[in-house]
């Protein structure tokens, strides 16, 4: 079952993956009450499809729109750029802003630890976070969208991601969180999985991943972590023979073995 905040996503949701009505649900978690409900209650604030679950996956997270302004400028001064031999557009000159009440501290903190409450309170056993590679770096320039020029503003996306990554891990939930490198729309299976920890995938040059071999990591995390909780980065390759590459189930199994697993001790004190 998937669950939404609005119509609008359900629909955007239908239209993508083909999904049915009947395995949407439409309801905010970040405005539900748990404090209060008891164990038994009959009036529970969620839907009662949501009854029974087993596992969750979070994948919400605060999304940016452009300023308008900001591209009429960087169109501007493509002719100056030319003449000077610089690039056509400095994609710096690029501004983005996040919608009132969509900060990232709202959706991807707050409205995150929400979820994982209401994953406790429906008593799941195992929650699946997908979050983002780069997190270590406080500096990264995804943390500038949403600041001015004087670092004012409503941004820091990956650092208050990190603070959503350590409640799950203190929640005493299972969980499995992946960070994924630079998501793109490719047909999945037809890149190596590579997995490591703590940003160390940030060295390759490609840090690239298709989205639906993130979701297919997401299902392998269901099916063979054994019990086991665990904090990747996870990226693509490309290979010689696309036939030959190995399935998620395979190389989470492979690095489940490893015993590695993000150490959130590392990073700045804020996170």
């Amino acid at each position: 079952v998937g669950l939404v905040r609005s119509e609008a996503s359900a629909k955007k949701l239908m239209a993508k993956t083909k999904c049915s009505l009947e395995e949407v649900v439409i309801s905010d978690v970040t405005q539900m009450q748990f404090e209060d409900v008891g164990d038994d209650s009959q009036q529970n604030p969620w839907p009662r499809a949501l009854d029974g679950a087993e596992a969750m996956v979070i994948c919400t997270s605060a999304v940016p729109q452009i300023s308008k302004l900001s591209v009429i400028k960087a169109m501007l001064k493509i002719p100056l750029n030319i003449l000077a031999n610089k690039k056509a557009i400095n994609f710096r000159d690029l501004v983005f802003k996040y919608k009132p009440g969509q900060y990232p501290e709202m959706v991807d903190y707050v409205g995150q630890k929400k979820q994982i409450d209401f994953a406790k309170k429906l008593g799941v056993k195992h929650v699946i976070l997908v979050s983002s590679m780069g997190v270590l770096d406080p500096n990264n320039f995804l943390n500038q969208i949403g600041k001015d020029k004087r670092g004012n503003g409503h941004g820091d996306i990956l650092i208050w991601k990190r603070k959503a990554e350590k409640y799950l891990c203190l929640s005493g939930l299972q969980y499995t969180i992946i960070h994924p490198g630079g998501l793109v729309d490719t047909e999945s299976r037809k890149m190596e999985l590579v997995l490591d920890v703590d940003d160390a995938l940030m060295r390759n040059e490609k840090k690239s991943i298709s989205r639906g071999d993130v979701a297919s990591l997401c299902i392998a995390a269901l099916t063979v972590s054994g019990g086991k909780s665990i904090s990747f980065d996870c990226i693509g390759k490309e290979v010689a023979d696309e036939n030959n590459v190995r399935s998620p189930e395979d190389v989470l199994k492979d690095f489940l073995e490893t015993g590695k697993t993000a150490d959130y001790r590392l990073g700045p004190a804020s996170y």
